[in-house]
């Protein structure tokens, strides 16, 4: 027993609670969309990519945890919201979806939906606060829970490697991995902050353009 507990390296024990945690947490975000899951996906990538020893496979598994934990997290807020839809008095996770999806995002989205189908959940993922607008427009279109997971897995497993390239592309660019960490979070915290910025920049002008 001595013998087997000697073998167990900090980084085995890393690995152990690290993608649990990074899971649980992808989850989490998509359900309740205030953690930064893109900067979680990066940072990990970041790290798995200075395991010199594992890096292809570590990055795999971070690619594998972080789409699965995206696509079950989606499924699972569509569902609440498709209960909050069937309800009379609706639910805390519908009004929490509406609550996020601005009318004109909601529209735009619907338009799309209309036009693509299932395709527009593929670019929904990528665009930042795309996901739920989107989500909306399916659960007011009465999309079935198959036909949205049919468009929602490939939209997880295409935000699972943008946001994994973009951790790839910090920690090739630096030799300490905090360094990567730090600037895939700055970049992915960016581009989840630019379309609200830009919002901002609209209304402020005077042109309202």
């Amino acid at each position: 027993m001595l013998a087997a507990a000697s073998q167990v390296t900090p980084e085995s024990t890393q690995q152990a609670v690290g993608y649990p945690s990074l899971f649980l947490l992808v989850v989490l975000g998509a359900l309740v969309p205030v953690v930064p899951t893109g900067a979680l996906v990066s940072s990990a990538a970041v790290v798995a990519f200075h395991r010199t020893d594992t890096s292809p496979f570590a990055l795999l598994i971070v690619f594998g945890v972080a789409s699965l934990a995206a696509f079950v997290g989606d499924m699972g807020l569509y569902w609440l919201g498709q209960r909050g839809m069937r309800s009379k008095n609706g639910s805390r996770w519908l009004e929490a979806i509406r609550d996020r999806a601005p009318e004109e995002r909601l529209a735009q989205a619907q338009d799309k939906l209309e036009d693509h189908g299932v395709l527009v959940l593929v670019l929904s993922r990528l665009v930042p606060a795309g996901r739920l607008p989107v989500m909306l427009a399916c659960l007011l279109a009465r999309m079935p829970l198959r036909a949205f997971a049919r468009g929602n897995l490939p939209a997880c497993l295409a935000w699972a490697v943008t946001y994994q390239l973009i951790g790839i592309l910090g920690g090739s660019l630096f030799k300490e991995p905090w360094q990567g960490v730090a600037l895939a979070v700055g970049l992915t915290v960016s581009i989840s902050l630019a379309p609200t910025l830009w919002r901002r920049v609209r209304r402020s002008s005077p042109s309202g353009v």
